[in-house]
């Protein structure tokens, strides 16, 4: 009976203990940037001497949801040993009032609920724009603005209509310690820098603006353009002349190659062949080739003088076939013209003479062949060259019968 009674006792004491112990979370705060929202909150685990672990559930539900009699919570976290909760995508609206609530649990004991009211249009941060790019135009310049991006990547204006940005700018020729940069604000995703000198460098930072609340985001980091202009001058000199010295290196670069490509070809193929007599001392046998070998100039070499001449080519001369003693008759009858050409013409006494016998005409061809080579060695004294002489060769001479 009493073993019973002071086990009793002991188990009172040890829940009156952890009901002393198990404190509610403290210090809820909300970290959020456009739409993504973290829930956080303190806990010390110090305190805990009976306990072994604590676990946290998180919940939320509208305000207006409040003044029901039977309220529906709805859950996000349940039993998390984390002291963090993210309701991000939990289904909270932009424009909604919420009530958020955190309580601890140990060892089948709940501590009370701590709550939070949040709005996530007015509570929440907004951030800056995604991202900004620079254009040139003319003297002036273009920026493009790209929207603050939700959890799930849409923009953010379509959750804030009135969504604006301010944009400030500035020279980098300016005093940096007198600078007091130009200031642009405006609601459009395109804004054109106005006042602006060409060819001048520009610096633009932009920051989101959410005038209903009072909200404003973070500056964007710098970015920088060169503006644009007229060409000067002296650009358009020194555009020529680069042009100019690129054409010209190009073309000592074409006919360099083509030098050193005709050289090579000259070289190792040569148009015309030497004989294979003279290659020898050219090629380097011991490897099998046939390409040139190039000489150094240790190199021992023998030389002589060479003389290459055209080759001549003699013309091809035909002798005729000896001939035959034509028949009587053509021979009587060429005696017979003999004759009468001597008696009706005076011209020459020795065809006159040697032709007016019957007989002798009659003796065959033997003999006018024989008056022909005298009549042409005759000729050939009266040109001052001998008949035997060796510039003519016996070859030329070719007998002719009239």
């Amino acid at each position: 009976m009493n073993v019973g009674f002071a086990l009793v006792l002991i188990w009172s004491l040890t829940i009156t203990n952890v009901l002393a112990e198990l404190l509610v979370p403290q210090n809820l705060t909300l970290i959020t940037l456009n739409t993504e929202y973290l829930l956080t909150w303190d806990w010390d685990r110090d305190q805990m001497t009976t306990c072994n672990t604590v676990t946290f559930t998180a919940e939320y539900m509208g305000k207006h949801a409040l003044k029901r009699k039977k309220k529906n919570w709805s859950r996000v976290c349940e039993r998390t040993i984390h002291t963090h909760c993210n309701f991000t995508g939990s289904g909270l609206h932009y424009l909604g009032m919420y009530v958020l609530r955190v309580r601890a649990s140990a060892d089948g004991l709940n501590s009370d609920w701590v709550l939070k009211d949040f709005c996530p249009d007015k509570d929440a941060a907004l951030g800056p724009p995604s991202r900004v790019e620079l254009a040139p135009v003319g003297n002036l310049l273009d920026v493009t603005i790209s929207d603050p991006l939700t959890s799930t990547q849409g923009s953010m204006k379509e959750h804030i209509l009135s969504l604006s940005y301010h944009i400030l700018y500035w020279s980098l020729s300016d005093d940096p310690r007198g600078l007091k940069p130009n200031v642009v604000n405006s609601s459009n995703n395109l804004v054109t820098l106005p006042e602006l000198e060409a060819w001048t460098w520009y610096c633009v930072r932009v920051q989101s603006r959410y005038d209903y609340y009072n909200k404003t985001s973070g500056y964007t980091e710098p970015q920088c353009m060169q503006t644009e202009g007229d060409t000067q001058w002296w650009q358009i000199f020194l555009y020529f002349l680069v042009s100019l010295v690129a054409c010209v290196l190009l073309v000592l670069l074409a006919y360099t190659f083509f030098r050193f490509y005709r050289v090579l070809k000259h070289t190792f193929y040569p148009t015309i062949q030497l004989p294979a007599y003279i290659q020898e001392y050219f090629c380097d046998s011991s490897l099998g080739s046939e390409m040139p070998i190039l000489f150094t100039p240790e190199s021992e070499l023998c030389c002589d003088n060479l003389s290459v001449y055209a080759e001549v080519v003699l013309p091809e001369i035909h002798i005729p076939p000896p001939f035959t003693a034509p028949p009587s008759g053509l021979q009587h009858d060429s005696s017979r013209h003999s004759r009468q050409g001597s008696e009706g013409s005076g011209d020459s006494g020795v065809y006159s003479t040697e032709g007016g016998s019957g007989q002798q005409g009659s003796s065959g061809w033997g003999e006018p062949i024989r008056r022909d080579k005298e009549v042409e060695k005759v000729k050939l004294e009266e040109m001052g060259e001998e008949p035997g002489d060796e510039g003519v060769p016996d070859e030329v001479i070719v007998d002719v019968c009239v």
